[in-house]
């Protein structure tokens, strides 16, 4: 039997504010499903040329009453990234959390606004050590 990876789903208190996130990280919308009846949006997005491994922001018009406030139960999304330091500083400078900053060069968690961890992991070798970041602390748990 096989198979085959499909998508993560996460479930999304304010869809704008955390489709704005994960553009941050460079994931383009590639579909989008507005359930009227069942009063519901569904947005996939994915890193460019690579529509196979989507996120599946799910978002409930009507609030998500008498689920778990805390998603950290989920786990997190990975995602390789061409500067682990670079990407950092965009996303910090976007007021984003940085719960393990990139002190290795090499491995980083960051929150998503609906408390979604999410790993970052330096393409190929990791970077040389580098300030700020070498020397900065944990700002939460992932």
């Amino acid at each position: 039997m096989k198979v085959r990876y499909l998508h993560t789903m996460v479930r999304v208190l304010d869809l704008e504010k955390s489709m704005a996130f994960y553009r941050l990280l460079g994931l383009e919308e590639i579909r989008r499903i507005d359930n009227d009846k069942g009063r519901f949006s569904l947005v996939f997005m994915a890193a460019p040329g690579q529509p196979e491994c989507p996120v599946e922001l799910t978002h409930n018009w009507d609030g998500d009453e008498g689920l778990p406030s805390d998603s950290r139960h989920f786990g997190h999304l990975a995602y390789r990234v061409e500067n682990i330091y670079e990407m950092c500083q965009q996303l910090m400078d976007a007021g984003v959390t940085i719960n393990r900053p990139p002190r290795d060069g090499h491995m980083a968690f960051v929150r998503s606004p609906d408390n979604v961890s999410i790993e970052l992991l330096q393409e190929g070798e990791s970077l040389p050590p580098q300030e700020p970041w070498a020397s900065m602390q944990n700002t939460g748990h992932w």
